[in-house]
């Protein structure tokens, strides 16, 4: 085509080491008109089908076409309220833009910037409620509790979140760092829930402050379970108890909830010179690109595989390396070296591929051959486990809600209904598929539509 896919203007990449503030800008007015002429406006959209909400992609950018920016967004809102969230967050390279026909031969329409400045550039209308009369609890206010949150307060009913953290948003808040999502947008999403009417309440532990039985008890015809995955997994090896090592998730909660990069922090972070980050992930990302910014001098993601075999998007990879993050391919950690109680060094061992295993990646098999690199902090970025406080009080009150060898709790795949009558769950404590924003909100989807149609038939 004629026309060249559009570049968003991006925040100078020695500046940005040294800040939070967005990395990527959006598109311009005329930038916008550009890459919107670049939709073919299939008749078989493959975008829609890569869209776990099936946003309708080719709609909106045709309303954009037509100068009608409030009509995109409400073709959008139509299955998504998080436009401005999942615009920024989602891999759309694997899934909206990964179908666009376009990328065939050349570079895709560039929808998730698209979708970024119509979520960005347009407010999301309080719709009329027809009140039903019933009651839906729904577990944690990330990406899967509020987009069923949303559905289910359209539908009629009286929606309560319950949320275990001071703040609002979930892994949206406490994981995703600013310089990737931007609060202010997250806080709108949030606040036109809540016009809507659907009520939020923090620091509530389902399992502890209050359970599932005792929210039957109180009334609600339906409870949907969204308290993600936030119990870390870490090494098991030597010296990993030592001070100076940290979870992704308690370093990217410490610094993106409870500012603890900050010099006037209450819960300050001890900040060293050299961080390495265990893991190949967004979130790995995340917490190196976070370490950069809070003023360690030298950071590396140490990953057992090579660059090929890395899990994260290509965007976050790019922005690491521009960051100046070093990036360590085929090595694992063996043993975490501490000196008075602190971590000095690391020993890795020196990998090469074999064979794939089950995930279809070639396996890291050990050469039998080790280096050792000085350090002061490990972050360890190898993915989260669900927390079992809500299943373990469920048993405990002859709710026997089945959870697999893992812990997680078993759903239906299309209802994401559990074994428990009434009770449903969904996002990264009941996956289904691969674990990320966009995926969680299509089974906040889907289960607001099953438990909209339970409490019909009730």
């Amino acid at each position: 085509m004629a026309v060249e896919r559009q570049k968003v203007k991006e925040q100078d990449k020695i500046e940005r080491r040294s800040n939070f503030n967005p990395v990527e800008s959006n598109l311009t007015e005329e930038q916008v008109k550009l890459e919107v002429s670049r939709c073919l406006n299939c008749k078989n959209p493959r975008c829609v089908q890569g869209c776990p909400v099936n946003i309708q992609i080719p709609s909106f950018i045709q309303a954009i076409k037509e100068g009608d920016l409030n009509k995109a967004g409400e073709i959008i809102r139509q299955t998504s309220m998080l436009p401005s969230v999942c615009g920024r967050v989602c891999p759309q390279e694997r899934q909206c833009e990964g179908n666009c026909v376009l990328g065939i031969k050349g570079e895709p329409v560039s929808i998730g910037a698209l979708e970024r400045y119509v979520g960005d550039n347009t407010t999301a209308e309080t719709p009329k409620i027809k009140e039903s009369g019933k009651k839906v609890a729904v577990v944690g206010s990330g990406c899967a509790g509020l987009t069923a949150a949303c559905d289910l307060r359209k539908a009629g009913h009286n929606v309560e979140v319950f949320e275990a953290l001071h703040e609002l948003g979930g892994v949206l808040r406490y994981g995703i760092p600013p310089f990737r999502l931007p609060r202010k947008f997250l806080d709108r999403e949030i606040k036109n829930l809540e016009n809507m009417g659907v009520k939020f309440h923090t620091n509530v532990i389902v399992g502890k402050s209050i359970t599932i039985q005792q929210l039957k008890d109180d009334g609600f015809d339906a409870i949907f379970i969204s308290s993600g995955a936030g119990l870390p997994k870490m090494l098991n090896i030597k010296g990993e108890n030592l001070n100076g090592v940290f979870s992704a998730n308690e370093f990217l909660t410490r610094v993106n909830l409870m500012h603890a990069g900050q010099p006037d922090s209450p819960t300050p972070l001890r900040v060293g010179k050299k961080a390495a980050i265990f893991g190949g992930g967004n979130v790995a990302m995340d917490a190196a690109r976070t370490a950069v910014r809070v003023g360690f001098d030298e950071v590396y993601i140490i990953y057992r595989r090579t660059e090929k075999e890395l899990p994260a998007r290509l965007e976050e990879i790019r922005h690491a390396k521009e960051e100046g993050i070093v990036f360590k391919f085929l090595y694992a950690p063996k043993e975490i070296i501490g000196e008075n109680g602190y971590v000095k060094a690391v020993e890795l061992e020196i990998m090469e591929l074999g064979e794939p295993d089950e995930s279809g990646r070639r396996k890291p098999i050990s050469t039998g051959k080790f280096e050792t690199i000085e350090l002061d902090t490990v972050i360890v970025a190898l993915g989260t486990g669900p927390n079992p406080i809500i299943q373990k009080s469920a048993q405990a009150e002859g709710l026997n809600i089945e959870t697999d060898k893992r812990g997680y709790i078993v759903v239906d795949a299309d209802s994401r209904a559990t074994n428990i009558d009434s009770v449903y769950a969904g996002g990264d404590v009941a996956p289904v598929g691969e674990s990320n924003a966009i995926n969680a909100m299509g089974a906040g989807k889907k289960a607001a539509k099953a438990i909209n149609e339970f409490l019909n038939n009730k």
